[in-house]
């Protein structure tokens, strides 16, 4: 659970390649729940109108954004990057003056590693949403939220999160988080 209050004008939600090709990679269960997870913060995220981000790690060699993904960020150009880190200047830009970054993606040991450690050195509060997160091994994904603990991230969980920046139950925006995370 996030040591601060995560505030709706404050949040952005980052998707980091979810990409066709790195998906196949992945273990089949895990990646359908990272997959439904991830779903699940971008309703949310839509619900509260938070901003989504999302990046391609070099898509002409890993495809575009896995279709089940895509088909919900229709209106959200990816940006593409050659560099592991999300943090590249397309993307703070996007983020504005927004400050807490929740984080989706893959893979754990990697690119949302090296972005958490990025976004927490230029002093923003990266929150993992680990049940929207994924290694291609269970041990690189543990080793990846560990060093992103240390790096300054905050790790929870996609409902953990949207239900902290709701903040109330009786609300239209409550249904529609509710909705998402079942």
């Amino acid at each position: 659970m996030p040591t601060f209050r995560l505030s709706q004008d404050q949040a952005a939600l980052l998707i980091i390649d979810v990409q066709e090709r790195l998906c196949a990679a992945m273990e089949r269960d895990a990646l359908d729940r990272m997959l439904a997870r991830t779903n699940a913060a971008i309703e949310g995220a839509r619900a509260l109108g938070l901003p989504i981000i999302v990046t391609e790690q070099y898509p002409q060699g890993l495809g575009p954004t896995h279709s089940l993904v895509r088909m919900r960020v229709k209106d959200v150009t990816p940006v593409e990057k050659l560099e592991f880190s999300a943090a590249v200047p397309q993307v703070l830009s996007l983020l504005g003056a927004r400050k807490q970054v929740l984080v989706a993606g893959m893979e754990t040991h990697v690119c949302v590693f090296q972005t958490v450690r990025d976004l927490a050195e230029r002093g923003l509060s990266p929150v993992l949403l680990a049940d929207a997160l994924l290694s291609r091994s269970a041990e690189d994904r543990r080793v990846g939220l560990d060093l992103c603990r240390d790096a300054g991230g905050t790790v929870s969980t996609v409902e953990t999160v949207l239900f902290d920046l709701l903040g109330r139950a009786g609300t239209p925006e409550f249904k529609k988080v509710s909705a998402a995370v079942r």
